[in-house]
C-alpha cells in the first residue's frame, strides 16, 4: 500500500514537473537572450532583445494581429485541404499495392521539389493573395499525412487479416474495421508535424506574393530595417504554431488513448 501511494505521489510530481518545464526552459532562453543582446551593445540592432521585441509587439499590435489572423486563416485552409487530401490519398496508397506503385514515386518527386520555387508558378496561376499561401500550406503539409496514413494501414498484421477473412469479412470491412482504427495514431502523429509545416508554407508565400499576413509584415519591416518588428513576426508565427500543435496533441491524446495505454511517461 505504501509502495502504491509513493508511486502515485511520484507520478503526480512528475506531471507537475512536466507542466512547468516548458515555461522554465522558455524563461531561461529569454533571460540568456536578453543578456547577450545587452552585452552586444550597438550590434544588438541585428539581434534585438526580447524586451525590444515585446515593445514592438505592443507598439504595432493592431497591424500584427490583423496580419496574424490572416496568416492563421490561410494556414488552416491549406491544412484542412491537406488533411482531407492526405487521408484520401494515403488510404488509396495503403489499401492498394497498384496505387502505391503508381503514385508513391510521383509523391516523393513532388516532395523533393523546393516549395519556394513553386510560389512564382502559383502567382502566375492565381495572382497574389491568400490562394497561393493556402496552396503552399497544403503543399508542405500533405506529404507527411499521406506517408503516415499509408504506413498505418501497412502495419495490419497478416494474421489479423487472415482471421477476418476466415470470418467472412470483405476487403472493405477489413479496411474500415481494422485498418482505419489501426491508422489513427499514425494520422494524429502526422497532424502535429503537418500543422507546423503549413505555417511555414503560408509565411513563405506571404513574403513573396501577398499584401497581407505575417510574411508580408516581416518583409515590409525588413525593408524599413525594423529588426525588432521582424522578430516580433517570428514570435507570433511560432506562438500560433505552438498553440496549433498543442491542439492537435490534445485531440490525439483524446482520440488514441487506447493505442498508448500501458505506456510509462
Amino acid at each position: 500500500m505504501n509502495t502504491n501511494s509513493k508511486r502515485l505521489r511520484d507520478k503526480k510530481r512528475m506531471k507537475v514537473y512536466q507542466a512547468f518545464m516548458p515555461w522554465v526552459c522558455t524563461a531561461a532562453v529569454l533571460i540568456i537572450w536578453q543578456v547577450i543582446s545587452r552585452l552586444l551593445g550597438d550590434a544588438s540592432l541585428m539581434l534585438p532583445a526580447p524586451s525590444d521585441i515585446g515593445a514592438a509587439l505592443i507598439a504595432h499590435h493592431e497591424v500584427v494581429w490583423h496580419n496574424a489572423w490572416y496568416t492563421l486563416a490561410t494556414t488552416l485552409v491549406g491544412f484542412a485541404a491537406a488533411l482531407v487530401g492526405g487521408v484520401l490519398i494515403g488510404l488509396a496508397i495503403g489499401a492498394s499495392p497498384l496505387v502505391y506503385s503508381g503514385l508513391y514515386p510521383l509523391l516523393v518527386a513532388f516532395n523533393a521539389v523546393p516549395k519556394v520555387a513553386l510560389v512564382p508558378i502559383f502567382v502566375l496561376w492565381f495572382g497574389i493573395g491568400a490562394v497561393p499561401a493556402a496552396i503552399m500550406a497544403f503543399a508542405l503539409a500533405v506529404f507527411p499525412i499521406i506517408v503516415n496514413v499509408a504506413t498505418g494501414l501497412a502495419t495490419i498484421d497478416p494474421e489479423t487479416e487472415d482471421v477476418m477473412r476466415s470470418l467472412g469479412a470483405t476487403r472493405y470491412e477489413i479496411l474500415t474495421k481494422v485498418g482505419i482504427p489501426r491508422m489513427l495514431p499514425y494520422l494524429f502523429a502526422s497532424l502535429k508535424i503537418a500543422i507546423t509545416l503549413a505555417f511555414v508554407g503560408a509565411v513563405i508565400s506571404e513574403t513573396v506574393a501577398s499584401n497581407n499576413g505575417i510574411g508580408f509584415l516581416m518583409q515590409a519591416a525588413a525593408a524599413r530595417f525594423d529588426v525588432a518588428l521582424v522578430f516580433a513576426g517570428l514570435v507570433v508565427v511560432a506562438g500560433l504554431a505552438v498553440i496549433a500543435y498543442a491542439v492537435c496533441a490534445a485531440i490525439e491524446g483524446r482520440m488514441t488513448k487506447w493505442a498508448v495505454r500501458g505506456q510509462r511517461r
